[in-house]
């Protein structure tokens, strides 16, 4: 199946399921489409097992889809991007202390602590698993996801406070979940008499100062290029260039794509041009119009990939336990960094923290790319439990946690 097939039928599907949401369902668009995407799944799943082989080319087009490829090296620098163009500096720079916290000490708690209960849990079940491949799958599943955090935020009724906070760390924790997994993989592979720490730092130096001077050059050149021009077209174009020339060069240079991508949009979305200037409103609506599109695409291959993981049958009992231990390990997370930077702790606050810290596609197409192993099959299976219950049970009930907590206000 060549890639206009894929793009094509993809697009379709999206848009099918798109306006079944929006027509019966009317659920948050992204929690929408993932619904019926994952219902449709099951369905071609039970199907498939009785025998229908018309049922098995839906099978095949899932296969056909390289999931991570396409988020890591595709999708993702667009849609950090635009989060990041539509995230408003002043108010960022307010909580840029929580943020930083959260972002970095909060990964590495959530991590460790997720890794460790991991490892616990394998050995309580008789799976074993090294404890270095507990602590990396940690590092794939304790970020919070931006782009699910921001579809799913943005219609909330969370508190704008708590909204930035939760929308900066996503921007950020992403950036150093996939560093700490690069390193923790790198460890991986090598660990013995050819592992080396400075080869490990300097792996880690080049993936996160390459990434922010890469997002700074791209960044600054970006707003100087589309400062001078009122022509629409042109603004766009150079926007896209922006990104498109973030994904390319970082690839090569083996930095950052996500680090890159947020400091570009911040840097363009938050040097603000003059009141008359097109650009202002432009790119706004234009970027916010791109981020629901390939964030409808992208939840519907999340559901998809359901037919590429039979085998998580297998392991439901510990990718159940999972959910639990990733709470738990956002829970402790959380709550050291909010005792750290305020000295006290809000129960309420904390409550909506923990459970509006939202996973998604990169989680996913992080575990996808891990190499092949004995271990792989396990984390990719778990790692999709925790997905599918963020975002369809954490999703839909993030409301009716913050009006519990909160009352029911909306947010100004």
């Amino acid at each position: 199946m060549n890639i206009l097939t894929v793009i094509t039928v993809l697009i379709i599907i999206s848009a099918l399921f798109s306006y079944l949401n929006e027509r019966f369902i009317k659920m948050t668009p992204v929690i929408g489409v993932m619904t019926i995407s994952v219902i449709v799944s099951l369905t071609v799943l039970v199907v498939g097992q009785i025998g229908d082989e018309k049922y098995n080319l839906i099978t095949r087009f899932a296969n056909n889809i390289d999931f991570s490829k396409v988020l890591l090296d595709v999708m993702l620098a667009f849609l950090l991007f635009a989060s990041a163009l539509q995230l408003d500096n002043q108010k960022l720079s307010v909580l840029k202390g929580p943020v930083f916290l959260f972002s970095t000490l909060g990964v590495l708690v959530s991590a460790s602590a997720f890794g460790g209960m991991f490892y616990g849990l394998s050995l309580l079940l008789n799976i074993k698993i090294p404890l270095i491949y507990c602590f990396t799958f940690g590092a794939i599943i304790s970020p919070t996801d931006p782009i699910a955090v921001g579809s799913i935020l943005r219609k909330s009724n969370i508190p704008e406070r708590l909204e930035i906070l939760i929308s900066g760390e996503s921007l950020f924790n992403d950036a150093i979940g996939l560093i700490l997994f690069v390193t923790l993989m790198g460890i991986a592979k090598n660990y013995g008499p050819e592992f080396s720490i400075i080869e490990t730092s300097q792996v880690f130096a080049r993936e996160v100062l390459g990434g922010i001077g890469l997002g700074l050059a791209f960044g600054y050149a970006g707003y100087w290029l589309i400062k001078p021009i009122k022509d629409s077209q042109t603004i766009f174009l150079i926007s896209i260039a922006v990104v498109l020339g973030i994904s390319l060069l970082a690839n090569r240079l083996h930095a950052s794509i996500p680090l890159a991508a947020v400091v570009a949009g911040l840097i363009i979305g938050n040097n603000k041009f003059s009141k008359e200037h097109e650009s202002s409103e432009f790119l706004n609506h234009i970027w916010h119009l791109i981020d629901e599109v390939l964030n409808t695409i992208l939840f519907v291959m999340i559901g998809l990939q359901l037919l590429v993981l039979p085998f998580i049958k297998d392991y439901w009992l510990i990718g159940a336990c999972s959910i639990i231990i990733i709470l738990v390990a956002r829970m402790l997370s959380v709550t050291l960094n909010a005792f750290l930077e305020l000295r006290k702790i809000s129960l309420r606050n904390l409550s909506i923290l923990t459970w509006a810290g939202l996973r998604g596609g990169i989680s996913i197409a992080l575990a996808l790319s891990l190499p092949h192993s004995v271990y792989r099959e396990i984390i990719i299976s778990c790692c999709y439990c925790i997905v599918i219950f963020s975002v369809l049970v954490q999703g839909l009930t993030l409301d009716k946690l913050v009006n519990t907590a909160l009352g029911p206000k909306r947010k100004k």
